[in-house]
């Protein structure tokens, strides 16, 4: 076998769903649903409808969001398709394996790392940050030491809260599926509860003379809205990682992921049309939006509840995405890609302790001691990057003979499947050059380790 053989040879579906069939199948549709809206909808909502329609595109910004959610819909259509072709831990990961071969599913699965751990240990500092403020209104204030990233010069040294949050979440999703994604859903019900309630509290204060002119910065500021905005949607995917405990993966994996996307979308288009009618859109480039037109029309009360909300978000989002990277590195570490031991699943509780445990200190430890302020944008990268490869996917996907999928599948193949990965690099252009260089980086340690590690310990090499 030459080089070029080895790094690309192909992963039997058979063998995966033979190694995860030790999961216990208890997701249905609606789990699915409430695990995508608990990391699209995080604080965002409170934060992008404002900035972007005073920056960008005025009370347009609801078009801003349609046309990033068409975007995005046509990426979490070939993610549907895998998923109900692929029905297997790991998402992209997993899916470059099958269909493209073993280093694309790798640096697939490397991007992905980045993306869920990275997104976690961020949102835990913001969690950290919202809690000390909830406990400063109660006259509770917490040593500096503890309050921060490893920077002696500040005097901080850890941040406590974010450490904290990260191992109580772990601890919730050790005790069995059903058992987080309980916790979950009552914690997206809480988040969406709130949103709604801010939609039915500000229709009483929207002024229509808001909305004039509708589209102040005319079409290409709708556009450039759509670019910021498309961001807000990004978190869908990792809904994939579970399809291996997946009840009836064809018909509920399609379902979930579109459903996140449809329900999350109406949410966003609403927040946006209140807040806009509430408040010129030229008053809204602030740090908290929707908070500040609250107390533009003394609805001060409110204000504080939406704190509320955004600490639902920032927990539904970690449960969420812990529970995907605990997976994702289950799939590596199960293709002896990584440590074999990470591949391993708890027959108590149907679930990848290992993995578990070395996502938890790893997001911990950055939470803990590292500023993220400068690394959030590699998030969106590797989301990119896995939205175009699994876009591609779809063409040799349907021209396998082996892989038969009687769920759903991408209409217009294979128009949809080209545009999504066309407008996919486009959004990929529009990332800095720092954001660049820095996955370059990451990317490289990526390869060192494939090549130093995976190529030979690789289940496919025996």
């Amino acid at each position: 076998m030459n080089f070029k053989e080895r790094v690309f040879r192909k992963e039997s579906l058979a063998r995966y769903l033979d190694s995860d069939k030790k999961f216990s199948k208890q997701l249905g549709a609606f789990d699915l649903i409430a695990m995508g809206i608990g990391i699209v909808i995080g604080t965002g909502i409170f934060i992008l409808p404002g900035t972007v329609a005073a920056m960008h595109s005025g009370p347009a910004i609801i078009l801003s969001f349609v046309v990033a959610a068409v975007v995005c819909s046509l990426a979490a259509m070939c993610y549907a398709e895998f998923s109900s072709a692929l029905p297997v831990a790991g998402s992209a990961y997993s899916f470059g394996n099958v269909v493209f071969g073993e280093i694309v599913g790798w640096f697939l699965g490397w991007a992905l790392i980045l993306e869920y751990m990275l997104a976690v240990a961020a949102t835990s500092t913001g969690f950290s940050a919202y809690m000390r403020s909830l406990f400063e209104g109660f006259g509770i204030n917490l040593p500096k030491a503890i309050s921060g990233p490893f920077d002696p010069s500040k005097g901080t040294y850890v941040n406590l809260i974010s450490i904290l949050i990260v191992l109580f979440i772990s601890l919730i999703l050790s005790r069995g599926v059903r058992t987080s994604m309980t916790v979950n859903s009552i914690m997206v019900f809480v988040k969406v509860t709130i949103i709604i309630a801010f939609i039915a509290v500000g229709c009483f204060y929207v002024k229509p003379s808001n909305w004039h002119p509708f589209m102040p910065f005319g079409f290409g500021g709708v556009m450039a809205g759509a670019a910021q905005v498309f961001f807000a949607y990004l978190g869908f995917d990792a809904v994939a990682a579970s399809a291996a405990e997946v009840k009836n993966p064809s018909r509920n994996m399609p379902r979930g992921i579109i459903g996140t996307l449809m329900i999350c979308t109406v949410l966003y288009m609403l927040v946006s049309v209140v807040l806009t009618g509430m408040v010129s859109y030229k008053k809204l480039d602030v740090a908290d939006p929707v908070a500040f037109a609250l107390h533009a029309v003394n609805q001060n009360w409110f204000a504080g509840v939406l704190s509320v909300g955004a600490l639902a978000g920032m927990f539904t989002m970690m449960v969420s995405m812990i529970f995907s990277s605990s997976r994702l590195i289950y799939s590596i570490g199960r293709d002896g890609l990584l440590p074999k031991f990470l591949g391993k699943i708890n027959e108590k509780t149907k679930t990848p302790e290992h993995s578990m445990a070395a996502v938890t200190i790893i997001i911990a430890l950055m939470g803990g001691f590292v500023s993220l302020d400068q690394l959030t944008n590699l998030v969106n990268i590797g989301t990119l990057l896995a939205f175009t490869f699994v876009s591609l996917g779809i063409i040799p996907l349907r021209r396998r003979q082996d892989l038969q999928n009687d769920g759903f599948k991408v209409p217009f193949y294979p128009v949809l499947p080209i545009l999504s990965a066309v407008l996919c690099v486009v959004m990929l252009l529009q990332l800095s050059a720092e954001t660049w260089i820095a996955s370059g980086i990451w990317f490289a340690i990526g390869m060192v380790i494939y090549f130093g590690y995976g190529i030979r310990h690789s289940k496919l090499a025996s």
